[in-house]
């Protein structure tokens, strides 16, 4: 049987990469902050919840989650019958890391007669214990359809539920838990950059804290801050989120000029999640090559985490 020669250079992965899709019937799916190298050679590029509608509609046989480790879970827990690989297992979430599911239910069981909405930067466990899932493109347009005087639980993200409390007028209960990357991106420094780039406008995630969203020209998740940028007039804008989005907002606005924001540490690379750059092109081939890394999901949690996922598909259609 014919082997093809193991491939040392970004050209001959490419060239793998996509011979093995063509084989295997794979779907590669990408999120905004990957590597450029990624989002390059990937079928679907979007953000979480654009992630999840993909996932639930794809008729690929394997999908391959360049994205970290709950973006995986998440595309399993909805497609049970299709084979969800991960370039790198090592490849996790701090905001999601933040929310342990023993804890969250202890949090829960304190909170009696509170509908459950959890960030979808969570574990399958903790989506098991949760009454809807939401992403940061549709956290408001879900809550503002519950009741006004409907109790809720907010987690993990405390930034995100405290922006949803301060634009919709609810008094959610939050979990605190943070994103190691937005939580940590400096007042002073973005307010310098702006002084020294005058017409910039400021684009800010609502997993930033309070001051920086009251900065923003405009607050929003991955996918409406390109949308915003794409229909914006402005010569330049500071970006406060992580820096991998900067590949398709230049590729999408050739003729503007986007910045990355800074971080509190000058040492780091902290607009960078290391995480999300753990993926590689080599990983994403040996993955399709060996079908490395399946993602797996107990079944039991599996069930119980389908609904509420599936509810906030329905609510944001």
């Amino acid at each position: 049987m014919k082997t093809n020669p193991t491939p040392s250079t970004a050209d001959e992965l490419r060239a793998e990469i996509k011979r093995l899709k063509e084989e295997k019937n794979a779907l590669i799916m990408a999120h905004y902050y990957q590597r450029d190298e990624i989002q390059e050679i990937a079928d679907f590029i979007g953000d979480s919840l654009a992630l999840a509608r993909q996932a639930a509609r794809t008729d690929a046989d394997i999908i391959v989650m360049c994205g970290v480790h709950f973006m995986g879970e998440t595309a399993k827990i909805l497609c049970p019958e299709k084979t969800v690989l991960v370039p790198d297992p090592a490849a996790g979430c701090s905001l999601a890391d933040s929310c342990d599911p023993a804890e969250f239910e202890k949090f829960v069981a304190a909170h009696p007669g509170h509908t459950v909405i959890s960030y979808v930067n969570t574990s399958a466990a903790v989506k098991a214990l949760t009454d809807i899932v939401v992403t940061s493109g549709n956290a408001r347009q879900i809550v503002e359809k519950l009741p006004e005087d409907e109790k809720i639980i907010f987690g993990p993200d405390h930034n995100l539920g405290e922006y949803i409390n301060s634009v919709t007028g609810r008094s959610m209960v939050l979990w605190n838990g943070a994103c190691h990357v937005h939580d940590r991106f400096s007042l002073d420094k973005i307010a310098e950059m702006k002084r020294e780039h005058p017409q910039a406008k400021v684009l800010v995630h609502p997993e930033c804290r309070r001051p920086l969203q009251l900065i923003a020209d405009k607050v929003g998740s991955t996918a409406a801050l390109l949308d915003f940028a794409s229909k914006d007039d402005a010569p330049e804008y500071i970006v406060v989120t992580e820096s991998g989005i900067l590949f398709e907002m230049r590729r999408k606005c050739p003729g503007k000029r986007f910045l990355a924001a800074p971080a509190e540490d000058a040492e780091c690379q902290c607009n960078e999640c290391d995480f999300m750059k753990l993926n590689t092109l080599r990983k994403v081939y040996e993955a399709l090559r060996d079908g490395r890394h399946e993602i797996v999901v107990d079944e039991e949690t599996a069930r119980k985490a389908v609904r509420p996922i599936k509810r906030m598909l329905e609510m944001s259609e």
